[in-house]
């Protein structure tokens, strides 16, 4: 299972040496100013401060040792001016994304400024170097100027730490691929470009597998399992105790397959089953359970969605699958839903979910329970990942509303009504000249902050629309 966890960034603090000398009370000032920024952001970040680096050598040794560390990332910042140039050879062998945080301790010239206060609070002076020299070494850090202590700078640092995060977790990543829906173009792309891209490995496993599995769970994990869906779920009084409980030994089944393989996620083609002959059921309900649980999901074999819900459950946290059915130029919305699957996490909270005795001609299988629900309304986050040729990839990101809209009692499935912001002619137009897909992940929330640091330190091409 994938949940967000806390990053661990280096502190990197550039001074000179000459200081100690000329002026030994500034660097320890200095110092003091970086330990208050690391308290200031230590609710978000694990940061490691070593100590000022006041010549190339501390540079060089403070970089080598955030990378022996794994940490996830650096933050540069000038605690007093410092020559670019220190910067070249720690910066050809580091491997972690850089921030260049451009503050100071001070957030405005007072009138009894001095010489010392300019010493002291001379950032950008140290910044223009560093950058500058960043730049010609081609290393592109994220920048962000501002006062230190504002809420503005520490959302910008934990939008990146976070990302830097994700990119790092992303090399440990497997994902089970269960089918593929043919000739479905848009989910097409290089598995390969995946794993060279973004560091995640996509298998191609037999649903016999899983089938295998079904054998050995027990009656009271199938127990414990329908009284879970009790618990979160209204029961429709049409679906019956062996459908349901056929759907729990599936969505254990999975789990267990996932956990043994250390896989964190999986996508399905719903015909497999049906050719399989073994299944008397399509897992929708384990697919909705399993994504709500921290797992990634897709449908139809599409390994690009099913990367946004992995590194949305890492990033962001409860990542719902879904895809575009309908428009409604009526509402200026695009109506979501898919074949029932998705994260009922996202679910209002006023009506909650209800577990459906739900009819499914696709798979040409028994009824499959299902979870339906309507999505809480408010500000929402709708992205695609398109695979543009070879490891070029390209962020669709469109912000929104979830409106606040009646359920239609005849959509045997989740389903809700989603704005864009640039209204959804203009919306779509782009969306479609972009490629955007027909598989979405959509986010309760404003996340394009941190969506654009993840592109920028995945080198993702990041289009809004």
């Amino acid at each position: 299972m994938l949940t967000k966890a806390k990053p661990k960034i280096g502190f990197l603090g550039l001074m000179q040496g000459l200081y100690d000398k000329s002026q030994p009370e500034l660097p320890k000032m200095q110092e003091r100013f970086a330990q208050d920024v690391v308290k200031q952001l230590d609710d978000v970040a694990d940061i490691v401060f070593p100590g000022a680096a006041k010549e190339r050598v501390d540079i060089e040794r403070y970089v080598k040792q955030f990378n022996d560390m794994e940490l996830d990332g650096i933050m540069i910042v000038n605690l007093l001016y410092s020559p670019g140039n220190r910067l070249v050879q720690a910066m050809q062998r580091n491997h972690l994304p850089v921030l260049v945080a451009n503050i100071q301790p001070l957030p405005v010239v007072t009138d009894n400024w001095d010489w010392i206060l300019c010493t002291t609070n001379q950032g950008i002076h140290g910044c223009q170097d560093t950058c500058n020299v960043l730049m010609r070494c081609g290393v592109h850090p994220s920048i962000i100027t501002d006062d230190w202590k504002s809420d503005s700078f520490k959302k910008f640092f934990e939008d990146w730490a976070v990302s830097a995060n994700v990119a790092a977790r992303l090399k440990k990543i497997k994902v089970a691929l269960f089918g593929r829906m043919h000739e479905m173009g848009d989910i097409l792309g290089d598995d390969a470009a995946l794993l060279r891209k973004f560091g995640v490995v996509c298998n191609y496993e037999t649903i016999g597998s899983v089938y295998a599995a079904m054998q050995t769970v027990t009656e009271d994990e199938i127990t414990a399992q329908v009284e879970e869906d009790r618990r979160n779920f209204h029961m429709d009084p049409k679906l019956s105790e062996a459908s349901h409980r056929y759907a729990a030994r599936l969505q254990i089944a999975f789990e267990k397959f996932l956990i043994q393989n250390g896989y964190e996620g999986f996508s399905q083609f719903f015909n497999i089953y049906k050719e399989d002959g073994r299944f008397r059921q399509v897992p929708i309900l384990g697919s909705s359970n399993l994504l709500a649980k921290g797992y990634g999901y897709s449908a139809e074999g599409d390994a690009n969605v099913l990367l946004l819900t992995v590194i949305g459950h890492m990033l962001i946290g409860n990542p719902h699958f879904t895809e575009m059915y309908s428009l409604d130029y009526g509402r200026d919305a695009a109506m979501l839903s898919h074949m029932g699957e998705g994260n009922w996490k996202v679910a209002r909270r006023d009506r909650g979910v209800t577990l459906i005795d739900r009819p499914l001609d696709i798979g040409d299988r028994e009824n499959p329970p299902t979870p339906k629900f309507n999505i809480q309304p408010g500000e929402a986050t709708l992205i695609s990942l398109v695979s543009v040729v070879g490891d070029q990839h390209r962020l669709v990101v469109c912000k929104g509303t979830i409106l606040d809209t009646p359920d239609l009692p005849g959509v045997p499935m989740n389903h809700s009504f989603f704005n864009p912001d640039s209204g959804i002619r203009a919306a779509m137009d782009k969306w479609l000249a972009n490629g955007g897909t027909h598989h979405e992940v959509l986010f309760l929330g404003d996340w394009r902050c941190r969506l654009k640091q993840l592109c920028k330190i995945l080198e993702l091409e990041y289009v809004e629309v």
